[in-house]
Order: C-alpha cells, then structure tokens, then sequence
C-alpha cells in the first residue's frame, strides 16, 4: 500500500504520530506536509496532496489540520476525491465500506473518542464492500460534481 500524506500548522504533533504508524505498518507514503507551526494554508496541503494522488500509484490519502474540516472541504472540492471526516472508528469503516472515501481527514486540535491511529488503520484496512446499491450512491455522489 502507498499513501500521500499532507498536513498544515494545525497538526504537525498529529503528522508526526501518523509518519511513525506508516513506518511502523511499512506502508510506504508520500509526504508533503509541514512540519513547523508556521502558517501555511490548508487548501494549498489538499490541492498538493490531491495532484500528488491523481499522479497514480497511490491507494489513499490522509490529510490533516487543525481540526480536519477546512482540509477536508478543500479536498472535496477536487473531481474524483471523496474525503471522509470520520469521528471514530464506526464511521471511518463505514465510509471505506458505503462510500469507498479514497481520502481521510482528521484533526491535530480534536480529542476524538477513538485514537486516530485505530481509526487511521480502519481507514486503510477497511475494503469496499463492492455492493451494487453502494456502488449507485457513490454514482450518483460523484455526478454532483460541478453542479
């Protein structure tokens, strides 16, 4: 599995942890984040990441800043990507699941009920479940685009 990996000033601790789990998984990623708190925009970490991915030879994306909402719009903003704001586990297996989510964002600033490396590896191991009703939804999500 390959990665692109991105993130702002708002969660450079949090970047840090997620490198640390990817190598410790030997999942190969992909960096373009900061790793200082000086300001630097989140749209520009989505867009960077999101060309980076639509290079090929990517699985997935992991985004983040300070509370993962700003990165994941900006990345939803983009054809092809559906970026998923989990809040635990639950959801970020469902999002692999339901919506086949190709992104996941989360944020450094959050205290979340489920550690996001738990959460991190639901993303990354959580295949979709290739249902057809599933399928037509995520269809039907994507023709949205540019409406």
């Amino acid at each position: 599995m390959k990665v692109v990996v991105a993130n702002d000033h708002g969660a450079v601790d949090l970047a840090k942890r997620v490198l640390k789990h990817l190598e410790e998984r030997g999942i190969e990623y992909t960096y373009l984040g900061t790793g200082e708190e000086k300001s630097v925009d989140y749209p520009d970490k989505a867009r960077e990441a999101v060309e980076e991915y639509r290079k090929g030879g990517y699985d997935r994306g992991i985004l983040m800043c300070g509370t993962g909402i700003g990165i994941s719009l900006a990345a939803n903003k983009m054809n092809g990507i559906r970026c998923a704001l989990p809040q635990d586990i639950y959801a970020t297996e469902k999002t692999r699941e339901h919506n086949d989510a190709n992104f996941v964002a989360f944020g450094g600033r959050v205290e979340y009920k489920d550690d996001v490396l738990e959460m991190l590896d639901a993303f990354l191991d959580t295949p979709f479940s290739h249902d057809e009703r599933h399928q037509r939804r995520i269809d039907k999500m994507m023709a949205l685009q540019g409406k």
